[in-house]
């Protein structure tokens, strides 16, 4: 690569992407100890795109300098592009290269560790034999016990095959491991439940149905994830209904209810009534079907679902039949065309897939003090930036942009109600009650076009969230128990 076209790689990743810790990169390197020389190489990483962060020195004699640099690119290539600009600095050696993601990621992001102390020989009869003949015993008698007296009752299954993880599609349960890890590590640290990572190599719906129903007594709830459509569907449809402990896919109702929240919110910005929303809905999967859904339970009545720029006909022999269903149930106007035609005069844009797929000009064809939720993720419908002053309320996928739209913000508080309520199931009442609760977070007196959903490093979102599902799960008999949550 030569100096040329390590600029022009450098600037044209800089301009279409910030730099982010997803791609934080240590370069240690050694230099003589010229005056300016560690200025040049900041300078270098900063004028090719990166975002420096530590500088650490390593060792250094009378001739040289050892130093680890730490930076953020925005991908991949812009990181290899930003090593190649530093390599290319006369005087400079690169000695290693190291990518902080995957140092953070060695040996796994979990542990298990004892709650019980096992010192003595009384220990070890306690709990283990001949004592926990007693605590197995009383379980068979009782099968309600297993809440108290095991880990069951605060203990979730992270499950998945792999075939839809985040935006890399179907790359199989041994790949999906890291990102189970990674939500099992957001239930512990946000609502204090103990997530296990379970990934499944099946090959179909009753194949994965039977593997959930097999491991299921050892769980409070079951947390689906990464999983396509339509088995994701079916297969949620059938452990709810089979299964005697509450099951839901994250990537459908968690993103749903976080949805909802800032519509909710939003909408108190712009002085809009549900009924009267004329909605637009990108992308007819998991999130965008469960999204349609809940939207109808809140009171929206106009809801046009497109897929691939089309609006969808109800009559299209390829719809999944949870598709099928809900276009059935949507588009009162009859709208047809593409997604385009369907914006005309809208009031709401939500996207959840389809790179660049919109234009300025389509966004000030909708109707005034538009709100535009765009979800596509790395790269969303439309840039934010080219629709400021065109759109009222904008909110994206990106953590880099006002509003994010995560729905880390819903599936920790929402399952630690679950625990807490030993709920047997879940309904609409129960998602729409977190809605709200993520929404009512932020203040009336706070609430602006640029904070529209709390943070989610915010801790009352999970105590608000479970606070609200025990509440709604006790309300509409979904609970075995009425307490509040213990997430404090």
């Amino acid at each position: 690569m030569n100096e040329q076209t390590v600029q022009e790689a450098t600037k044209q990743a800089a301009h279409l992407m910030r730099p982010s810790p997803s791609y934080s990169m240590t370069l240690r390197i050694e230099y003589g100890n010229a005056v300016g020389m560690m200025g040049r190489i900041t300078s270098v990483i900063g004028e090719a795109g990166g975002d420096v962060g530590a500088i650490d020195i390593v060792s250094g004699t009378r001739e040289t300098t050892t130093r680890d640099i730490t930076f953020s690119a925005a991908d991949y290539e812009h990181g290899q592009a930003i090593i190649a600009a530093v390599r290319n600095v006369e005087g400079v050696d690169i000695v290693q290269v190291s990518d902080r993601v995957f140092l953070l990621h060695i040996g796994g992001k979990l542990d298990i560790t004892p709650k019980v102390p096992l010192k003595t020989r009384d220990d070890l009869s306690m709990a283990y034999t001949p004592g926990v003949a007693r605590i197995a015993q009383a379980i068979a008698e009782e099968p309600g016990d297993a809440y108290n007296l095991t880990i069951k009752k605060n203990c979730v299954a992270v499950i998945s095959d792999g075939s839809a993880l985040l935006g890399l599609g179907n790359i199989g349960p041994l790949a999906a491991l890291p990102v189970m890890e990674s939500k099992a590590l957001l239930f512990k640290e946000f609502a204090g439940i103990n997530a296990f990572p379970l990934c499944l190599d099946v090959q179909s719906d009753d194949e994965f149905v039977a593997a959930v129903k097999a491991i299921a007594p050892t769980f409070g709830a079951i947390h689906l994830e990464d999983i396509a459509p339509p088995r994701c569907f079916e297969v949620e449809r059938r452990l709810g209904e089979e299964l005697d402990i509450p099951v839901m896919h994250n990537d459908q109702h968690g993103t749903a209810i976080v949805v909802l929240a800032a519509l909710i919110n939003a909408l108190r910005i712009v002085h809009k009534q549900p009924a009267a929303l004329k909605v637009v809905i990108h992308k007819a999967e998991a999130a965008g079907v469960a999204t349609a859904r809940l939207l109808r339970h809140y009171g929206v009545r106009d809801i046009v679902i497109c897929e691939s720029h089309v609006v969808l006909d109800a009559e299209r022999p390829d719809l999944a039949p949870a598709v099928a269903e809900l276009v059935h149930q949507t588009n009162p106007r009859g709208v047809t065309g593409g997604v385009r035609e369907a914006l005309e005069g809208a009031d709401v844009f939500m996207g959840f897939g389809g790179k660049h797929l919109l234009l300025p000009g389509d966004i000030s064809g909708m109707a005034k003090d538009s709100i535009v939720f765009e979800m596509a993720y790395p790269y969303p419908e439309i840039e934010p930036d080219s629709i400021a002053g065109l759109a009222r309320v904008i909110a994206t996928g990106k953590s880099d942009f006002p509003n994010q739209i995560n729905n880390m913000l819903c599936f920790p508080g929402f399952f630690r109600g679950l625990l807490d309520a030993r709920a047997k199931g879940i309904n609409d009442e129960m998602r729409l009650a977190a809605a709200h609760a993520i929404a009512d977070v932020v203040g009336r007196e706070e609430l602006s076009e640029d904070y529209l959903i709390p943070s989610v490093f915010d801790r009352r979102v999970a105590r608000a969230v479970a606070n609200a599902v025990v509440e709604s799960a006790t309300r509409t008999g979904m609970a075995q128990r009425a307490f509040k949550t213990s997430l404090r």
